[in-house]
């Protein structure tokens, strides 16, 4: 075998190691958006009400919301905001199908305030996560 059909080989499979491994980065990160509606880090609080459900995750310092109406498809009203103790709050608000958020911020170990709003119906946390 000469020097050319060695490198054409050895690129063909890098080619394709290099392929499957975007096709699986691909696969997982659509995943884990599905399920957590863009946010990263596990579950902590499922904060309920008439209208919908506010899910809070978090990793590391950071705290992350999303807000997910009960019954999606109509365009409504909806918001999310998480707020860190001494800081103001960050807020995604307007009119969405199906969820309103994700929003991340750094809280290190401060309580966060997290508020969601479906149409006139809301859920507000108080200080939490302290």
């Amino acid at each position: 075998m000469n020097m050319g059909a060695i490198r054409r080989r050895l690129a063909l499979g890098a080619a394709a190691l290099a392929a499957s491994g975007l096709l699986g980065l691909a696969a997982t990160g659509t995943a884990q958006a599905a399920t957590a509606g863009g946010c990263a880090g596990r579950e902590v609080r499922t904060l309920p009400f008439r209208t919908g459900v506010t899910h809070v995750y978090k990793r590391g310092g950071y705290v992350c919301a999303v807000t997910v109406a009960r019954h999606p498809g109509a365009t409504r009203t909806m918001s999310v905001s998480v707020q860190a103790r001494g800081n103001r709050p960050v807020v995604d608000r307007g009119r969405y199908k199906h969820h309103a958020g994700p929003v991340t911020v750094h809280a290190g170990h401060r309580c966060v305030w997290i508020k969601g709003v479906v149409d006139h119906y809301a859920v507000s946390s108080g200080w939490i996560l302290c």
